[in-house]
């Protein structure tokens, strides 16, 4: 699954909080069931353009990523939870909404790469034959 998400009406506060947002990568995956294998990296942007100033952020998970890139100056965020297994995309949706206070969402939800996991299940099964 591939949650994308873009953010709108976000607290400048909450958008510009790296300590805040360092600490939601690091809690948030076992929320979800899945794994963390590294500590998070966030890092604040102050470019030529204001308008583009803001945070960005990632983890490393053993199921793919999670990722945000916010523009306080804006009230805007974009965020990506990406996992090779099902995960509660409602409440993702909810939580974020809640950690930047936004006003607004547009949501995508992909499913990508799910059926290799149903391929290694059919290839292992032959191969114990």
């Amino acid at each position: 699954m591939h949650l994308l998400i873009d953010g709108y009406g976000g607290v400048p506060a909450k958008l510009w909080d790296a300590q805040g947002l360092k600490r939601f990568l690091d809690e948030y995956p076992p929320t979800l069931n899945m794994t963390k294998l590294c500590e998070p990296q966030v890092l604040t942007y102050q470019g030529p353009k204001v308008e583009d100033h803001g945070v960005s952020g990632f983890v490393v998970i053993a199921e793919s990523h999670i990722s945000f890139h916010t523009f306080p100056n804006r009230g805007y965020v974009n965020i990506d939870v990406f996992s090779c297994k099902s995960f509660d995309s409602d409440r993702v949706i909810g939580d974020v909404r809640e950690l930047f206070g936004l006003s607004e969402v547009r949501t995508w939800l992909l499913d990508r790469g799910l059926e290799h996991l149903e391929r290694g299940v059919e290839a292992s099964a032959r191969a114990a034959d």
